[in-house]
């Protein structure tokens, strides 16, 4: 008889921020449906623990209370982490904010912005920080940065200004991931960035275009990379695309 073939994430920890609504939890989904024993961050207790509840039919899903903002949460998060699984293979740097919406760089209020950075910035960064030494040690992981196409230097040219907070933090993660990259290379953990497109999700708003299935697509390719994938790039709908 032959034997079952495995799940091609099998044995895998992936720990995603951010992830009791939206993209965050659609990428939770798929990358359990992989086989993957999903860890799923969220800000509230409560909430985390009933989406992950909503996610058992898809596989290894547990529930992690993870502010990354706030340092003694990450550090107290990854703790209870690697003494429950033992290591973690993929971190999905998913949480975000957004509380710009109508400023301007001229005018935009600089508490505002300090908080936009210390969550979307300082606050992968830090869960990245925490979580790097458990995928050197293992020699394996992937780290995939939840960005915006509004990151890019290209876009930001155009925008008139609008929402400074949001995407300045946006392309300071790009320069985080090439950063981290760069001084990966060669310890197979793969670094990326992702744009997601504008998706129906509590911040993409009901009139965006995309599904949150779409959004979580090339997250959770790149989250799955295979040894010698690419690293120190930005994505959309799996294809690289410039800065």
């Amino acid at each position: 008889m032959p034997q079952e073939k495995k799940p091609s994430g099998a044995g895998r920890v992936a720990l995603i921020t951010g992830a009791n609504r939206g993209i965050g939890f659609e990428i939770a989904r798929q990358l359990a449906r992989r086989g993957l024993r999903v860890v799923l961050g969220a800000r509230e207790a409560n909430e985390g623990k009933r989406a992950a509840t909503k996610l058992e039919p898809d596989g290894s899903v547990i529930a992690e209370t993870i502010d990354v903002a706030d340092a003694a949460s990450v550090e107290r998060a990854i703790g209870a982490i690697r003494e429950r699984c033992g290591r973690i293979d993929v971190l999905v740097n998913n949480a975000g904010i957004l509380v710009d919406s109508g400023q301007t760089a001229s005018g935009v209020s600089l508490g505002d912005v300090q908080k936009t950075l210390d969550v979307n910035l300082i606050g992968a960064w830090r869960v990245s920080q925490t979580v790097l030494p458990l995928m050197r040690k293992q020699r394996y992981g992937r780290i995939v940065n939840v960005s915006s196409s509004m990151g890019t230097l290209s876009d930001a040219a155009g925008s008139g200004g609008g929402w400074p907070a949001y995407r300045l933090s946006k392309t300071a993660l790009n320069a985080l991931t090439i950063l981290l990259a760069a001084e990966l290379g060669g310890e197979n953990v793969l670094v990326n960035a992702v744009s997601p497109g504008w998706v129906r999700t509590r911040m993409g708003g009901d009139g965006a275009p995309r599904s949150v299935e779409e959004g979580a697509d090339t997250p959770v390719w790149l989250a799955t990379l295979p040894e010698g994938g690419p690293s120190g790039q930005l994505f959309l709908d799996r294809r690289r695309i410039d800065w």
